[in-house]
């Protein structure tokens, strides 16, 4: 049993992990990209149970290894040794801290580095198609919100969000990210997405 109280169906593989180098070396241009970054605070009197650095590298670590759901990778961050010493907060985590730390916080933060790591990029990549010019794809779909999302698929009273992206196709990055309402039209974002001597693809 871990600290949520539930129990802990999944085997580890201790072979299949991430090792330290090649992980840290992954998250270093984001320490660069938080420089500004405004701090997350706790909401009330209670202490944040994980800070922000906590979440991103939770987060990150989960698409990684590819766990199949936030229980999972609660698991994983107390019983694998790597992730309980470099990815966990110092203190642990309930299943509950967790969920409201994920689901409910840092969205601001994640604007605020996603920002600089898509401008960092554009100053770096070089085009693989400069004769063609700026050419953007442009996609709207519904954003898998949580760390297991089978119990929200197409149900009516469930609150569901989408995500409006138009993507890079010189470069293979994000170029910019729009939230809406699940039921939002795709048109408008178009419109803000586009700019001068552009050819977007849908």
């Amino acid at each position: 049993m871990i600290s949520g109280g539930y129990k802990m169906p999944y085997a580890i593989d201790c072979r299949n992990t991430v090792v330290a180098p090649s992980f840290h070396q992954l998250y270093r241009p984001i320490q660069s990209a938080a420089n500004g970054m405004p701090p997350l605070e706790a909401r009330g009197h209670r202490p944040l149970k994980m800070t922000f650095d906590d979440q991103l590298k939770a987060l990150i670590f989960f698409h990684l290894e590819e766990h199949v759901s936030a229980q999972h990778l609660l698991q994983v961050m107390e019983e694998n040794a790597f992730a309980r010493d470099h990815i966990a907060p110092e203190q642990g985590i309930k299943k509950s801290s967790f969920a409201e730390a994920i689901n409910s916080r840092g969205l601001e933060q994640l604007i605020h580095i996603y920002q600089n790591l898509q401008a960092n990029a554009v100053s770096v990549l070089p085009k693989e198609h400069a004769d063609l010019g700026e050419l953007i794809g442009i996609d709207g779909s519904l954003i898998d919100a949580c760390l297991s999302m089978h119990w929200a698929d197409y149900r009516k009273g469930s609150k569901k969000a989408k995500v409006h992206l138009g993507f890079d196709l010189n470069r293979g990055i994000p170029r910019k990210v729009f939230l809406s309402d699940g039921n939002g039209a795709e048109r408008p974002f178009a419109i803000a997405l586009r700019k001068t001597d552009t050819v977007f693809l849908r």
